[in-house]
């Protein structure tokens, strides 16, 4: 797919139960051609066939986080350089056995998120020392061929946050995050630290739904903060954006600009893209470079990995002077003059 997966409403998304597994995006029929070139040092075989990749995902694909890997090999699979398959809603328990299969078929490359299946994962690629894995991980690098990436986007968290700041009226806002890991954590803590630049007297509901795709138990715990007297939701789950339309609150997005099914709702957006991590990775494998390292720093807004998505129908909305502070904040990040603190601690509501 070489464009982004459509944005739904988000109660939609909660009916899925689709199991789609092994889909072939784009293939030009070199699978066996490359079957004998998919270790790490073939650099002549890589250079002169497609790379076999395989992403192995334990969520739906429309899920924020993984829809940003999706889009990033698709775009890959579009300009011919990959023969993509993936796997969506892999369960935790079997999680290894389509890690060790996609492996087995011969991938150059893997691509999924471990966070709840480490022990898994890093076994896996124990056993194929050959293969080139690319993990979401909050661990350490494995040698010799498990990489980590993450989405270090707290610098567009924190202007985020700014604009959520100065757009508040009642000084509270509530935060609905899936799970309290350094993942989330991060962007949360970068996102409160930018409102309270622009808004000192702000105060923070926190809440996690322990999901990474429950939109209607997220969108039940938005409810609450909405009942406590938050007028703005930072929207770190899908659902949450739903409950603010509803009230009629506003909300900023995270991961992916959603902000074309809820133009009246969603402000801003600190968005995610995964291109430079996968084009890195890419090359790596491509010209047998790949090796143990950690591909966070590609997710920065130096490397073009993150941005603040543009404010689109809120334009005319968000007072001037805020958008001069929130420029000017952008610049400094870009010149490395203002470093957004990253703070991987659980962030701790400040409102009763």
């Amino acid at each position: 797919m070489p464009v982004d997966p459509p944005v739904r409403p988000e109660p939609s998304l909660s009916g899925r139960s689709s199991r789609r597994r092994d889909v072939l995006v784009l293939s030009a029929g070199l699978a066996t051609a490359l079957a004998g070139a998919a270790s790490l040092g073939s650099r002549t075989a890589l250079a002169q066939t497609k790379i076999r990749v395989a992403g192995v995902y334990t969520v739906p694909i429309e899920q924020q986080w993984v829809s940003r890997i999706h889009k990033a090999l698709n775009a890959a699979a579009a300009r011919g350089e990959i023969d993509y398959r993936f796997a969506e809603n892999i369960s935790n328990a079997d999680y290894e056995r389509v890690l060790r299969q996609y492996s087995e078929q011969g991938h150059a490359l893997i691509v999924g998120e471990a966070f709840a299946v480490e022990a898994a994962a890093r076994k896996v690629a124990r056993d194929y020392p050959k293969i080139a894995y690319l993990m979401g991980s909050s661990g350490k690098p494995q040698a010799p061929n498990l990489s980590v990436f993450d989405n270090y986007i707290q610098e567009p968290a924190y202007l985020s946050g700014m604009i959520a700041g100065a757009m508040t009226k009642s000084n509270q806002i509530g935060m609905v995050g899936g799970y309290p890991i350094p993942e989330v954590n991060r962007l949360m803590n970068a996102f409160m630290d930018g409102a309270r630049e622009t808004n000192p007297d702000i105060q923070f509901l926190v809440t996690f739904i322990n999901s990474w795709f429950d939109p209607p138990r997220a969108k039940e715990a938005s409810f609450a903060m909405l009942d406590k007297g938050a007028d703005l939701l930072y929207a770190e789950r899908f659902g949450v954006s739903d409950a603010a339309k509803e009230r009629k609150a506003l909300a900023i997005g995270n991961v992916i600009d959603t902000q074309s099914s809820y133009p009246d709702t969603v402000v801003a957006s600190a968005l995610w893209f995964m291109e430079p991590t996968i084009d890195q990775a890419l090359k790596a494998v491509r010209d047998g470079s790949f090796k143990a390292e950690d591909y966070g720093q590609y997710s920065t807004m130096k490397h073009k990995g993150s941005e603040l998505a543009p404010l689109g129908t809120f334009e005319k909305k968000v007072p001037a002077d805020l958008v001069a502070k929130v420029e000017a904040k952008q610049k400094a990040i870009l010149a490395g003059t203002f470093t957004v603190k990253v703070d991987d601690s659980q962030p701790k509501p400040t409102a009763k």
